[in-house]
């Protein structure tokens, strides 16, 4: 097709031609997102965008509107603020979120250059705040990609989280003249991969232990039950997930614990609550936990604050006597190999 590759100069075209760079394939990494800095305004720009969308809260917009603007929106920005202030990346000026995403779209990014050259290029976007969505799908699209992989980091589906993940990228297609190819990853929640990254990071923590804990406590992002009633199949794939891991460890259900946290507003969400069950256990003479978060790809606001100041709280309050918090996945090395795992085998005939 390249009358010379390196130029970018199509054979059958005339010598007055803009160049043409030759075609690449894009993967890009998505997570939820992270807001800009910790002042109010700042945080409610993010929490606006994040607590409008409708696959988010599936209130009329009648009501839920006027609820979000003249109430959360006044309050939630101070509470927000301060929670990720305690675990803000203060020398980069970022989240955490924000920090281990970069890092995990460089290492993804190396590995597929070490196997694939150049052909392949790796950028990382957020559903909600920057870099938005929109402008890295125009970014690779600027850079050659006519064939992109769009990969959800949400190990289990949820329409919350994946698919409005998804609905973000193809809203943005729908701008486009001129579109990639375009596919996206499905959830990961049962991948072998996945599950032996997991055990390892459960099976380093233990190792570092002078003894085990009484129980393990798998901690997944809640969702309101009436999503569950509508057919969300997220409680599903986490007790996946749960099951698969135990298996893999050879542990009882009495060794690890499934349970749901960050619930949000009114309604009943799926249970057990991990801030109430951790309570719990540490009363039925539990005094040793650590907790995981199987649910989330990098460690954020949820583990990092919620996990171990809130849940922590709550576990010590009731008698509890040693918490542990085990990280999320974040850039280890197993990590990535799942990530390369899943891409390339969703990028079956294109590379």
């Amino acid at each position: 097709m390249f009358d010379n590759p390196g130029a970018g100069r199509l054979a059958h075209a005339p010598a007055d031609h803009p160049p043409v760079k030759p075609a690449k394939v894009g993967v890009l990494i998505a997570n939820l997102g992270t807001p800009d800095a910790t002042d109010y305004w700042s945080m409610r720009r993010y929490l606006n965008e994040f607590l409008s969308d409708k696959r988010v809260i599936e209130w009329p917009s009648a009501i839920w509107q006027p609820i979000l603007q003249l109430i959360v929106l006044t309050k939630r920005p101070f509470s927000s603020g301060e929670a990720y202030r305690g675990i803000w990346n203060n020398e980069a000026d970022e989240s955490p979120l924000l920090t281990t995403t970069k890092a995990q779209a460089a290492k993804l990014a190396q590995r597929f250059n070490q196997k694939h050259g150049d052909q392949v290029v790796v950028e990382f976007c957020m559903r909600y705040g920057n870099p938005s969505t929109p402008s890295v799908i125009q970014k690779l699209k600027d850079q050659g990609c006519e064939r992109i992989l769009f990969f959800p980091l949400y190990p289990q589906y949820a329409a919350a989280t994946t698919a409005t993940a998804n609905d973000q990228a193809f809203r943005t297609l729908m701008t486009m003249r001129w579109q990639p190819a375009f596919r996206t990853a499905p959830a990961y929640y049962d991948h072998p991969l996945y599950i032996e990254a997991l055990a390892q990071s459960i099976e380093r923590h233990l190792a570092e232990r002078a003894s085990p804990p009484d129980a393990v406590v798998a901690s997944y992002h809640g969702i309101p039950q009436s999503y569950f009633k509508k057919g969300d199949p997220y409680h599903c794939t986490c007790q996946k997930t749960s099951r698969l891991l135990k298996e893999r460890l050879g542990w009882s259900d009495d060794q690890l614990i499934t349970t749901f946290q960050s619930r949000f507003g009114p309604e009943e969400w799926l249970q057990p609550y991990t801030v109430e069950h951790v309570a719990r256990l540490a009363e039925a003479g539990k005094k040793n936990i650590a907790v995981i978060a199987p649910g989330f790809s990098s460690d954020c606001v949820e583990t990092l604050e919620e996990i171990n100041e809130e849940i922590k709280e709550s576990f010590d309050e009731a008698g509890g006597e040693t918490f542990t918090y085990i990280p999320c996945l974040n850039d280890d090395e197993a990590h990535i190999d799942m990530m390369l795992a899943v891409a390339e085998r969703e990028l079956g005939g294109w590379l």
